[in-house]
């Protein structure tokens, strides 16, 4: 373990759909010698990891404290997310590494510590050295519920947040509008209350589109049962896990997509919509409202929701605003500047 972090940036993760990709990237993009990967979970290859990735699997106690009294060769240290209590501990044990850590807020990590007294990680956030989010307000509620003092770095994070360029087929015979609600079966997408936005256009010829594969599984036969007593058939969930291509074309298909979140959430499938041309609404009360807006891209108020398309100016300038800020460049030159920094 030690040559595997001697002067290395250390990578410190959580297993998700993102990281694969994210792997791919730094080695296209970086010299990924200098880069150690640490998943923190047993050996599962999923998400489009092979046995050809170069990772290293901790789950046992004793790994976790070898691989924590260890940390201290790395040059920098970056947590995606901060998921792990027992890694929190050890990261608190050693306040001196903190210094180098970058946490990259995922959401729920922050956001948790508005409804829990997480005393560990509350320290873990006041002394890490720096802060890694999509938006300067989003840092700002870190300092608020962590008092932090940690530098702050701006990037979208990972490939998955990109602009993709799909090509859209018309369909020639649609007659419903395709409405998209959520991207798991999460209850911090709540559902429920989306479904009385829309109860008032059952008879309307939509079709619902629920995201349902992955998160809670009695909570997402929650949300079918109720979703298929208000709206029946129109209902249509998605229970099973999709290639990343088959659900290219979901999102394709879609006209309207409803993220009722209320906390920054689902930022993959929000820029790939918009960057589709798509109508997406969202609470104003989140980062994500204020992270896009600020770039110019039109969004719409969830209180505020009608069936009216999105008119072909805004369609057009959100995509080229998507196109242009979600691009490769600018994540390769985020990542240099977290890279390089001291």
């Amino acid at each position: 373990m030690k040559n595997r972090l001697k002067n290395k940036i250390v990578h410190i993760i959580i297993m998700d759909k993102f990281i694969p990709p994210f792997i791919d990237f730094i080695d296209e993009n970086f010299d990924i010698q200098q880069h150690s990967f640490i998943i923190l979970g047993k050996e599962k290859y999923k998400f489009g990891l092979t046995k050809e990735h170069d990772v290293m699997w901790v789950y046992t106690p004793i790994k976790l404290l070898t691989l924590g009294l260890n940390l201290h060769k790395a040059k920098k240290i970056i947590m995606h997310g901060l998921w792990s209590k027992i890694f929190n501990i050890v990261l608190l044990m050693q306040p001196q590494i903190l210094k180098k850590t970058y946490w990259i807020i995922w959401g729920g990590d922050l956001y948790s510590l508005r409804d829990e007294n997480d005393f560990i990680k509350k320290q873990v956030i006041k002394k890490i050295g720096n802060i890694i989010c999509y938006h300067y307000s989003e840092y700002n509620i870190a300092v608020k519920l962590g008092n932090t003092q940690g530098k702050y770095f701006q990037s979208f994070f990972y490939p998955s947040n990109l602009y993709k360029d799909i090509e859209l087929h018309a369909e020639e015979h649609k007659k419903d509008i395709y409405i998209q609600i959520g991207n798991s079966a999460d209850p911090s997408n709540n559902h429920l209350e989306v479904f009385t936005y829309l109860e008032k256009y059952k008879d309307k010829n939509i079709k619902i589109i629920v995201p349902l594969s992955y998160g809670d599984k009695e909570y997402a036969n929650e949300v079918i049962l109720k979703g298929k007593n208000i709206f029946g058939e129109k209902i249509v969930p998605i229970t099973e896990y999709m290639s990343f291509d088959d659900y290219m074309k979901v999102l394709s298909s879609i006209d309207i997509a409803i993220f009722n979140h209320n906390r920054q959430q689902a930022m993959g499938n929000i820029t790939t919509l918009i960057g589709l041309g798509k109508k997406v609404y969202l609470s104003k009360d989140i980062i994500t409202w204020k992270y896009l807006t600020d770039i110019g891209i039109k969004i719409f108020d969830i209180k505020d929701f009608n069936l009216l398309p999105l008119d072909i100016k805004a369609q057009e300038k959100n995509m080229r605003l998507t196109k242009d800020y979600f691009s490769k460049k600018n994540l390769i030159s985020q990542w240099h500047i977290i890279l390089e920094s001291n």
